[in-house]
This record gives structure tokens, C-alpha cells and sequence, in this order.
């Protein structure tokens, strides 16, 4: 990761750029699509939506068997997603305004008809009936734009968790694939020794997903989509390590994903990283240059980064 990081970087230098692990732009840029006739045609059909999908997401695939392995994933995932995306928050600005938001990036990425929050589907079946049905709308092109929190890959025998911003600390990253990984892992246990998925009503993981993005890990912002009440951040990062425990045993990432989220909890994440730098430069600019300069080396320092 660190060294792919770096080749990006270096490749940005090049032409007099450099490579930003940060979910939305903080400072006003133009956009432009890539020259295809896909993008043509989804630029045509959605207008401002496609043009203004300057948005990273960092997307962790997870092997599964089959597709009734992985829809019985994604049907047992949904109520941890929203805690994923409120630990991983790395977009509070947009074109050079402070937005309120944790992770505005997930708000942006809301305006697509397809994306979002699920209901359960049960089936493979199921799951494919309903990507039929939105692709036969006319309104989503094809099976690429089915864009839910998670999705079964099309490409790859894997479930794709999108929910996440993409992180600027790839210490952060290394913890949020494998806390992906211990879920897919339990939640494919679960299925097999015949547990139910989660009653998590869809409405209600809507505003969950919505408190995530808005609030991040700051106060007792996020809500439980099962019982519908606010809990605080650690009290649902420790819901979540509980959860997973065996998986992580399993794979041997316990020790190291408990203390990335103790850091985490304790330093912040990227969205809290870029508030804290322009409080203490005035400047946007700086907020940008410091994200550059962590993206390329990797890790946070303990201390409160200072003006670049």
C-alpha cells in the first residue's frame, strides 16, 4: 500500500502535481470526464451529478464461494457499515467550504438514484431480480452503477464493501480492510450455522448512514440501526470489536486492529486531521499540502500535525 502510494506520488510530481489521499477536494477545481462512451453517456443521462463526482472511496473486496455465500454476506454486514464509515471519515471540505460533515464525500456519492442503503435480499435470486429490475428502469445503465454500501463484485468472486472514504493515514486503511474482512468472515459463519440476519429496518440504517457522515466519531453522533438510539462511537466501536473478536483472532489481526482504533479514537480521523491543520494554518491550501505529505508517508506522528 505505502509503496503503491509513493509510485502515485512520484508519478504527480512529474507533472507538477501531487498524489491526496482525501475523500472530496477541499480546495475549487473544474472536472472533466475520462474520454469514453460510457462516461459520455452517464455524463448525458445524470448531468451536474456526474460532473461533480469528484469523490475517493476506498472499496475492500473479500473472497467468497458463491453468490448465496455472498448475498448471506451482505445481508448480515449492514448494521456494522455505518461504524466502518464514521472511522474512516476524510472529507469534511467541498470546493473550498467547510461542509459540516465528517465524510461529505458519502452525501455526494447519495445523489446517485442507486446508492445507498439496502434491505435485506435473502437470495442470490433475489439480489439479481433487483439488479435487473434497476437496470430494466432505464435509469441506471448497466450493472456498474448498482451502487449499494456493498455489493457482490462484478468483476471478481468477492463482496465489495464501498462504503468507506478513502483514508489518508494508511495505518487507518490497513484497520478498516480488516475489520471488512472479520466481518465478511462472521457474518459467513453466521450464515452457515444458520443465524438470521440482523432485522435492521432500512430506514433507519439510512439515517445511521447519515449520522456517520455527518458527525464522524465526534460526540455520541452515531446511531444503532437495530435498536434505533444514539450510541457513543466507542461504545460501538466496542459492540463491533466484540462481534468480530474470533475472526480477528482467526486471522491474526486482533492486536493490531485494537490498537489502530484506539488510535484512531484518541487522534481522530483524516476529516478530524484536516480541521485541525486549517485551525491552525487559516488556510486550505495547507490542509491539502499536509494530506499530501501524510499520503506519501504513511503514518501519522502521535502529536497534532502542525502547519505545512
Amino acid at each position: 500500500m505505502l509503496d503503491g502510494r509513493r509510485l502515485a506520488d512520484q508519478a504527480a510530481r512529474r507533472v507538477g502535481a501531487r498524489a491526496v489521499a482525501m475523500g472530496t477536494s477541499a480546495l475549487p477545481v473544474d472536472s472533466h470526464l475520462t474520454p469514453s462512451p460510457r462516461y459520455a453517456a452517464i455524463g448525458k443521462r445524470f448531468g451536474l451529478t456526474m460532473r461533480e463526482q469528484l469523490t475517493c472511496g476506498f472499496h475492500v473486496h473479500v473472497a467468497v464461494s458463491s453468490d448465496a455465500e455472498g448475498v448471506a454476506v451482505l445481508d448480515r454486514i449492514r448494521p456494522w457499515l455505518p461504524v466502518l464509515l464514521a472511522l474512516s471519515s476524510n472529507s469534511p471540505f467541498w470546493m473550498g467550504e467547510e461542509t459540516g460533515y465528517a465524510s461529505y464525500r458519502y452525501q455526494v456519492w447519495g445523489r446517485w438514484p442507486s446508492a445507498g442503503a439496502y434491505d435485506v435480499f435473502g437470495s442470490p435470486g433475489e439480489y439479481h431480480r433487483i439488479v435487473e429490475s434497476l437496470i430494466g428502469s432505464g435509469v441506471v445503465l448497466d450493472s456498474g452503477m448498482v451502487y449499494f454500501d456493498a455489493r457482490l463484485s462484478d468483476h471478481y468472486p468477492t463482496v465489495e464493501v464501498r462504503v468507506a472514504d478513502v483514508c489518508m493515514d494508511a495505518g487507518h486503511a490497513v484497520v478498516i480492510a480488516a475489520l471488512v474482512r472479520a466481518l465478511v468472515e462472521t457474518a459467513s459463519r453466521d450464515w452457515r450455522r444458520g443465524a438470521a440476519p440482523s432485522p435492521a429496518e432500512t430506514g433507519l440504517l439510512r439515517v445511521a448512514m447519515w449520522s456517520a457522515s455527518r458527525f464522524g466519531i465526534g460526540g455520541s453522533g452515531l446511531v444503532d440501526p437495530i435498536l434505533g438510539a444514539p450510541r457513543s462511537p466507542r461504545a460501538a466501536v466496542a459492540t463491533l470489536l466484540s462481534h468480530v473478536a474470533s475472526a480477528l483472532d482467526h486471522a491474526g489481526d486482533r492486536e493490531l486492529v485494537e490498537s489502530g482504533l484506539e488510535r484512531i479514537l484518541a487522534e481522530g480521523t483524516g476529516a478530524d486531521r484536516q480541521r485541525r491543520v486549517l485551525r491552525l494554518s487559516g488556510g486550505l491550501r495547507a490542509v491539502v499540502m499536509d494530506a499530501a505529505e501524510l499520503t506519501n508517508r504513511g503514518s501519522a506522528p502521535s502529536s497534532a500535525p502542525t502547519a505545512a
